[in-house]
């Protein structure tokens, strides 16, 4: 079965790992991230090498993503970010083939382990299975 891994990430987190404080979450020096950098390839080697990896991407700062939503006219209304009225956004995913839900709860757990400043937040790791189905009934 496939499943999509995915981590959680603010505005005010990019910014911290840029290297700008905010209340909610301490400045990123280089080295928290280099040790974030080489946490992640390690893991993303091993899930390679067990060949249960398909994907991996972290992804841009939210306030470089755009919303497209349907207005009252039909036409669609284009919103560039950030946005406040959302905390939390999509920061990366992986798409994996596991053989079990216990197996990828075991790999979400290991990425709660990746390194980070004291004080950053931690965002729980969501797990979703991929439907697979044709669509027929």
């Amino acid at each position: 079965m496939k499943y999509l891994v995915m981590v959680q990430g603010s505005q005010a987190d990019y910014e911290a790992m840029k290297g700008g404080a905010s209340e909610t979450s301490p400045a990123w020096s280089e080295q928290d991230m280099q040790a974030m950098y080489a946490f992640m390839s390690a893991l993303n080697d091993d899930l390679a090498e067990s060949g249960e990896l398909v994907d991996a991407q972290g992804l841009v700062e939210p306030a470089r993503t755009r919303h497209v939503s349907l207005g009252t006219d039909g036409k669609p209304v284009i919103t560039d970010g950030p946005y406040g009225e959302t905390k939390e956004l999509l920061a990366g995913y992986w798409v994996l083939e596991c053989a079990s839900l216990e197996r990828v709860t075991e790999i979400a757990a290991r990425v709660l382990e990746c390194p980070q400043p004291a004080g950053a937040p931690v965002y729980p790791v969501v797990i979703r299975p991929i439907d697979e189905g044709t669509g027929d009934v």
